[in-house]
């Protein structure tokens, strides 16, 4: 068996593993939210979503400051560099992957709906 072990993508993929945090994620591209206004659209305890904050946080996908009695988050850019490096080290297959189903596809005659110019 092959170790292959790295805690930190370990913890970035186990944190997008979840709708909700991922839900969280693509609100705060928009920009920086207070815990209460990350929670209001979920159907769940403010102590909750807190929890799904807390894992994005310790993977190292958001910050966290207070302001006044609000506690912001904000996204970090540079936090998801490690998943999507390791994605695109796949990324060769993708292409073999489509260009094998390209080929049955004109092997078996089906139409892609694609204009043929006949």
């Amino acid at each position: 068996m092959v170790e292959n072990s790295n805690p930190r993508l370990d913890a970035l993929f186990a944190s997008l593993s979840d709708q909700t945090r991922r839900a969280i994620l693509l609100m705060l591209l928009e920009s920086d939210l207070t815990v209460k206004d990350i929670a209001a659209p979920f159907d769940m305890s403010l102590a909750a979503v807190s929890k799904h904050i807390q894992i994005l946080a310790k993977a190292g996908l958001l910050t966290q400051h207070k302001s006044g009695r609000e506690k912001w988050c904000r996204l970090d850019p540079n936090a998801l560099k490690p998943a999507a490096f390791w994605l695109e080290s796949y990324g060769q297959f993708l292409d073999d992957s489509f260009d094998l189903l390209e080929e049955l596809i004109e092997l078996q005659g089906i139409s892609t709906g694609a204009s043929t110019g006949d």
